[in-house]
């Protein structure tokens, strides 16, 4: 696929005194993927430009640390609504616009930065809407089994076509996750892309000889059977994080690598940063969080060949097919033979990872919150 196919226009990496920002806004969250990292990590970044933010959960509850991490932050609200992708049906986000109406109004909020496109629809505040799409079912099924979605969910892409709609502008974390929304829904209007950033540290430790992978296992798009398999065809252990079993009954059963179960965030960067390979298997990433946390470690990174990580790290990484197991393990056992290599490629991906500063996504993100604030046709109340 090209890149050039949405033709996004990237967020402006910076703003002027004359931008006109929210002072709160609400920002809404789950505690099981990759949306926390982003949401807290933002959150702080905003905040020392002086935007409060109110996190409104949904899904599974969030751990005791979670909890305390998001209210050392901002304010935290948990509501028991699912999210579109865990939702047996329509009618089970039936409630999510009156929440959300009374939660704005509640904190007078003066924003809405929503994590799931689907949670702008019914929304009649007169406040801007900013969504983002992290990933969804749609083009999900299109990575990951190369179809349309099964009858039963083809209300998933008709609501969040209506989110999209609903919003005054919508955002993508890469330009191929941006190509792949417009592949299946159809032209987007005010499709920005702002890349996702990392406030993991940079550690330089002596990297030990052993691969790591780091990902929600349960989901088939992180692709965690290839990986096991390949672990089975290479010497040096390989230790993969995260949980392998899903809220709705997914399962992977590892039998080939070492498993090490769900870990929090600092233990998982613990590990990643001693590890010399850090390896990707994924068939679907809109960003690919952990490649670039890895990255910022100096690891040697072996990536899936697809599209989002060729946009990002092509010439700073490895790539191998994900459907084959063996290519994987080539790649591996090609990097734990040349040490010249793995050190050259850990450089590589280490300055490429200086793309994606916390510093460069927040000045985005306040162009953008401003950018919806004029598009709006509604200033802050300061104004």
């Amino acid at each position: 696929m090209s890149n050039r196919a949405a033709s996004p226009r990237p967020a402006t990496a910076g703003v002027n005194a004359r931008t006109k920002v929210p002072r709160r806004i609400l920002m809404s969250i789950d505690a099981v993927g990759g949306i926390w990292r982003y949401a807290m990590d933002l959150a702080q970044g905003i905040r020392e430009s002086g935007i409060e933010t109110v996190f409104v959960g949904y899904g599974p509850a969030p751990s005791a640390s979670q909890r305390r991490e998001a209210n050392r932050i901002g304010v935290l609200e948990w509501l028991s609504v699912s999210p579109d992708w865990m939702a047996d049906d329509e009618a089970g986000l039936d409630s999510i616009a009156d929440r959300l109406t009374e939660l704005s109004l509640k904190h007078a909020v003066e924003l809405l930065h929503l994590n799931l496109p689907s949670q702008a629809v019914g929304l009649q505040l007169q406040i801007p809407i900013v969504v983002v799409s992290h990933s969804c079912v749609t083009t999900w099924f299109e990575a990951v089994r190369g179809s349309g979605l099964p009858e039963h969910w083809l209300w998933q892409k008709t609501r969040n076509r209506r989110g999209f709609d609903r919003a005054d502008l919508v955002l993508a974390p890469s330009r191929s996750h941006a190509a792949a929304l417009t592949r299946c829904y159809g032209q987007i209007d005010d499709l920005m892309v702002v890349h996702n950033a990392s406030r993991s540290p940079c550690p330089r430790p002596v990297k030990e000889c052993f691969v790591f992978a780091a990902g929600r296992w349960w989901d088939e798009g992180k692709n965690g059977v290839a990986l096991d398999r390949a672990a089975a065809r290479f010497r040096w252990p390989v230790a993969m994080a995260g949980a392998c079993e899903g809220p709705c009954g997914e399962r992977l059963a590892i039998e080939h690598a070492e498993h090490l179960g769900e870990l929090s965030h600092d233990r998982t960067m613990a590990l990643m940063s001693r590890a010399a390979i850090v390896v990707s298997p994924s068939l679907y990433e809109p960003f690919g969080l952990a490649a670039l946390e890895a990255a910022r470690s100096g690891a040697a990174l072996v990536l899936s060949d697809i599209d989002t990580y060729r946009e990002l790290w092509d010439g700073a990484a490895l790539f191998a097919d994900p459907r084959d197991p063996a290519a994987f393990a080539g790649s591996l056992e090609r990097l734990a033979r040349d040490t010249d290599l793995r050190a050259e490629l850990g450089q590589s991906a280490r300055l490429r990872s200086s793309e994606f500063t916390v510093e460069a996504q927040r000045d985005a993100m306040l162009d953008v919150y401003g950018r919806a604030m004029r598009a709006s046709g509604r200033l802050t109340a300061a104004e």
